[in-house]
């Protein structure tokens, strides 16, 4: 038998680096709409996401899903802890769906449901790199429950993540736009990428000196000498992908930065990832002590072996047959 836990670990951790990738540049886009110039460049804006924006959701729902199946102690005591930002999320995400359906069947109140969209995108992805902030600094656990306050998870910390994941988003979503458009808005979003690649780069570095000050956990991971290695790895790939992310772009290419501002957010988590193993609750609980029983486990880990390669295969069809730039009229060429 295969370690269960372990498994679902990688599974769920799958799952929501795969959610931040894909989801990420389509949040990404309604955080640079406002800067669409007319309603026919945001138009074409939203269609360059449009068939595929439902399916990279399904990530998160995996995600969640998983979580609260395989590791139902972390899921109520995440949960519990992060009711406050969870909760705005969501009415971000349902405000961003809805706003991204009415605001093609309206022109008196298309200006009202952009604005709706932006919004929503932005803390969308505002509180999600929130929560990423709370978790890296400590959950307060007693007893197999939370036991720390209402806005334990705000901090000068938190926001920092918050306003650096919506940063990395907003980068994901010109890089996208560039393959997707041509013409004065793909112009705009080429000018775009060195900036928000330098924002991007130093609010990483912000966030990863600020993590060993608000971790004592990580701070003793990191300067241990058997991980030493092993973790600055991570900062040396980082820095190799920002230089050959800005010598692409000054180069003028339209796939590379994509993959590139991709590898900035992989080599991310697995910072994160790095930093917090073998933590489910840090500092205080293990994956192993959160997980299901094993034949739990089992039984679900059948049904994701079937179920994964369905959503990798109809999501990587979605994307080959919607390939090519998006003109004025919403067509691909």
């Amino acid at each position: 038998m295969p370690d269960l836990p372990t498994t679902w670990l990688g599974l769920i951790c799958i799952a929501l680096l795969a959610y931040v990738v894909l989801d990420g540049f389509d949040l990404g886009i309604g955080i640079l709409f406002p800067l669409g110039r007319d309603a026919s460049e945001r138009d074409r804006m939203m269609n360059t996401v449009a068939p595929v924006w439902d399916g990279n959701e399904t990530w998160l729902v995996l995600g969640g899903g998983g979580l609260f199946a395989a590791f139902p102690l972390a899921y109520s005591i995440l949960l519990t802890a992060f009711y406050a930002p969870v909760i705005a999320m969501l009415l971000s995400l349902v405000l961003r769906g809805v706003a991204f359906e009415f605001r093609f069947r309206t022109e008196r109140w298309q200006r009202v449901w952009d604005l709706a969209f932006s919004g929503g995108s932005t803390s969308a992805a505002f509180f999600q790199g929130v929560m990423v902030g709370a978790f890296v600094q400590g959950i307060e656990v007693s007893d197999g429950a939370y036991a720390g306050g209402w806005f334990d998870w705000l901090s000068p910390f938190s926001v920092l993540c918050g306003v650096a994941l919506a940063a990395g988003y907003a980068l994901l979503g010109a890089s996208w736009l560039v393959i997707k458009t041509d013409g004065a808005l793909h112009a705009r979003m080429r000018s775009l990428q060195l900036p928000l690649g330098g924002a991007v780069v130093l609010l990483i570095a912000l966030v990863s000196v600020g993590t060993l000050f608000v971790s004592a956990a990580v701070r003793e991971r990191w300067f241990t000498l058997g991980t030493f290695w092993f973790l600055w790895v991570v900062p040396a790939g980082t820095t190799l992908l920002a230089v050959t992310f800005f010598r692409a772009v000054r180069a003028g290419r339209e796939i590379l930065p994509f993959v590139l501002a991709l590898g900035l957010f992989a080599a991310a988590f697995a910072g994160f990832a790095g930093s917090l193993y073998p933590w489910m609750i840090p500092p205080g609980i293990t994956y192993y002590e959160a997980a299901n029983a094993d034949k739990s486990l089992a039984f679900m880990l059948v049904g994701a072996l079937v179920l994964l390669p369905v959503i990798l295969a109809y999501t990587g069809y979605s994307y080959w047959v919607f390939r090519g730039k998006v003109d004025a009229h919403g067509g691909y060429h």
